[in-house]
């Protein structure tokens, strides 16, 4: 995640926070929730204000969040209580430990050429079976939009960054949930660490 886009963050963490902690992903959570062990360990992978964190650990997962701006790594801890740590993308170096790690709107900072490694450090940290859930714009624009980095995807474009290592479990277009933003469309897609 390039340095623009973290500050971007840094300078307008309370703007962010109160756009989004109160915008409810159920739906997507739901669908995430019910491939997972009961109990299982999740990455909360890009956490931002701390909203899904908080709603995972609430189902009874054990979460694990991690965010590149510092600022954001705060509201997580004070919204939804797990241990958060102040991470890159490629800074994710575990092995086979997590069921599942949730990436919502969090990976659109990575740049295309960048997505590949990121998926595969994904699959690494995975355990045998563990799922991803991620969520891009929908879209093929990438480059700068109002001082952050977006990468955005169709939906075929997942079949070229989800190589062998993945199996596709399911791929949806949802409207934003945030107030006021329907009219914008998200990707999203299930995908589990194939055996």
């Amino acid at each position: 995640m390039d340095s623009s886009t973290i500050n971007y963050y840094e300078e307008n963490a309370g703007s962010f926070v109160a756009e989004t902690v109160g915008a409810s992903m159920s739906d997507a959570l739901g669908r995430f929730a019910a491939l997972l062990p009961e109990g299982g360990k999740i990455l909360d992978w890009g956490c931002g204000s701390g909203r899904d964190s908080k709603a995972l650990a609430d189902m009874g997962f054990d979460v694990v969040a991690t965010d590149a701006s510092e600022a954001m790594c705060e509201s997580a801890r004070a919204v939804a209580g797990v241990e958060v740590r102040c991470e890159d993308f490629m800074g994710l170096i575990e092995r086979e430990a997590f069921n599942g790690i949730w990436a919502c709107a969090s990976l659109i900072h990575l740049k295309r050429s960048q997505l590949p490694e990121a998926f595969a450090r994904a699959n690494v940290a995975l355990k045998q079976g563990g799922v991803l859930y991620a969520s891009f714009k929908l879209g093929d624009f990438e480059g700068y939009r109002s001082g952050r980095w977006f990468t955005d995807l169709q939906s075929g474009d997942l079949s070229v960054l989800l190589t062998g290592d993945w199996e596709l479990l399911d791929c949806w277009e949802s409207a934003d949930v945030r107030e006021g933003r329907g009219d914008e469309k998200w990707l999203n897609f299930l995908a589990r660490k194939a055996c």
